[in-house]
């Protein structure tokens, strides 16, 4: 099925918006964990771990999963497809894997927020999920940042399903 270019255009902008502005609250979310991590200021501690859950459950989550699924459905209604491609099926897969990830990382977010608003966290308190939120967050960064890339410059190079409807498109051609 392809899209009507208007639909087209809509899903495209959508897509895009909502792949920058994971990347951007990934972003803002690492700026959080390393001052986390670096502060000596037990209010300061306190005040950013509770933003970093608000920011995760409400703007990075739902933001990766609309990115997702923009994508899937960028893939499924254009020429692009969703298998002819593999910068295409890296890119979803990629995308698919920053989301499991912070799924299975929102309990360690939801638990640094809950311990950090009852108590006054030390610097050397949760050491251990402290370095990981700051971790996992760089490599979510690394990894839109790849799917950023693979978007702009769309690295040649098809796989056999993509080569044999391509193949079938240009004998199609040739009879007309």
């Amino acid at each position: 099925m392809i899209m009507t270019p208007g639909f087209r255009k809509i899903a495209l902008v959508t897509h895009i918006v909502s792949s920058v502005g994971s990347l951007g609250a990934v972003a803002g979310f690492l700026a959080l964990a390393v001052v986390g991590l670096t502060s000596q200021d037990a209010q300061v501690m306190r005040s950013l771990y509770v933003a970093m859950e608000v920011i995760a459950r409400l703007v990075v989550l739902p933001l990766v999963f609309a990115s997702l699924l923009t994508g899937l459905i960028q893939s499924l209604g254009t020429t692009w497809g969703l298998f002819r491609h593999y910068w295409v099926l890296v890119k979803l897969l990629l995308t698919f894997f920053v989301l499991i990830v912070l799924l299975l990382q929102m309990e360690g977010i939801s638990y640094m927020a809950t311990a950090s608003a009852g108590t006054t966290l030390l610097n050397t308190d949760l050491l251990g999920l402290r370095r990981s939120l700051v971790i996992h967050a760089a490599g979510g960064l690394l990894v839109l940042l790849a799917t950023t890339m693979l978007s702009v410059y769309k690295p040649h190079g098809m796989t056999r399903y993509g080569w044999r409807k391509h193949q079938e498109r240009q004998r199609g051609q040739d009879i007309i």
